[in-house]
């Protein structure tokens, strides 16, 4: 009896194994229809909850017919309100949900570059995702400056060296240039002048950036700002200029589009090694 139990036990196994084995062999391969073009997007084996959850209501037709509620250019676009599907014009979107939530999935190489699917959240102490509503980065391209440095610890370090009279000719270049430019003018001079300034006060001005994400966010773009609060848990790799489209649509109040932007969802699984061929995606070879 005991060995037929260890047989049991070891064809379950290799049954396991194989099925293991033939899963990492192929993935899902997401398509969000819109009138202004499909987006390809694949979702992240390190957020397994979030891809888990994606892939089951997307299957189940939840996001059929649901509208890009929130646009916001150079931002994102979001979605995934079930009470945005047939919604009257005017009608306030954006709390609809399935009725749970999804514990965070943070990891610091999963980040808010353009294209990223990220999932939406209320304010909440664990930062737990919407179980439904998630958002597609768009966000801008940035310059070193801007990520790394503290531009109102600069400003604030500027008005402290113009309140000294041996720097008042420095003073004067500042005032000028913010009556005749205005504020974008004066913060362009701030900058220019920075080494002098952080020389006059004796003083640093830079923030800690990450520096394995400034490559990304200097070239391909997005929103920094919202790395390590919302989860990331997938990318587009094919259509990334549908969301171009869809951010420079005008809105009403609320950031919902003027004219409705309806969606359906459609999942395929397909063998990771076409993915990588038709799509160009990389598969990291471990992870995190």
């Amino acid at each position: 009896m005991k060995k037929i139990s260890n047989s049991i036990l070891g064809a379950f196994i290799g049954i396991f194994l194989m099925s293991a084995s033939c899963t990492s062999e192929t993935d899902f391969l997401i398509t969000i229809k819109t009138p202004y073009g499909d987006m390809k997007a694949i979702l992240f084996d390190e957020t397994p909850q979030h891809k888990e959850n994606f892939i089951k209501l997307a299957k189940e037709g939840f996001y059929d017919s649901l509208l890009f509620h929130r646009v916001i250019e150079e931002f994102m676009i979001q979605t995934g309100d079930p009470n945005s599907k047939n919604a009257a014009t005017g009608t306030p979107l954006g709390s609809g949900g399935p009725g749970y939530q999804i514990p965070a999935e943070f990891h610091k190489h999963l980040i808010h570059e353009k294209g990223a699917l990220s999932a939406a959240r209320t304010n909440n102490p664990e930062k737990k995702s919407s179980g439904s509503q998630f958002y597609i980065v768009q966000g801008k391209v940035w310059t070193k400056e801007e990520l790394t440095l503290d531009m109102n610890k600069l400003a604030m370090t500027a008005r402290q060296m113009m309140g000294d009279p041996q720097y008042d000719s420095a003073k004067n270049i500042l005032i000028s240039s913010y009556e005749n430019q205005g504020p974008e003018g004066y913060s362009e001079k701030l900058i220019e002048m920075k080494d002098f300034i952080c020389d006059a006060m004796n003083t640093q001005v830079n923030k800690d950036f990450p520096e394995e994400r400034l490559d990304v966010y200097t070239t391909t773009g997005g929103s920094p700002h919202l790395d390590d609060e919302y989860t990331v848990f997938g990318k587009v790799i094919e259509g990334i200029n549908v969301i171009d489209s869809i951010a420079a649509q005008p809105t009403a109040r609320g950031d919902r589009p003027v004219k409705d932007i309806m969606m359906t969802v459609t999942v395929e699984e397909l063998k990771r090694k076409k993915i990588t061929k038709e799509y160009g995606y990389m598969y990291p070879t471990s992870e995190e």
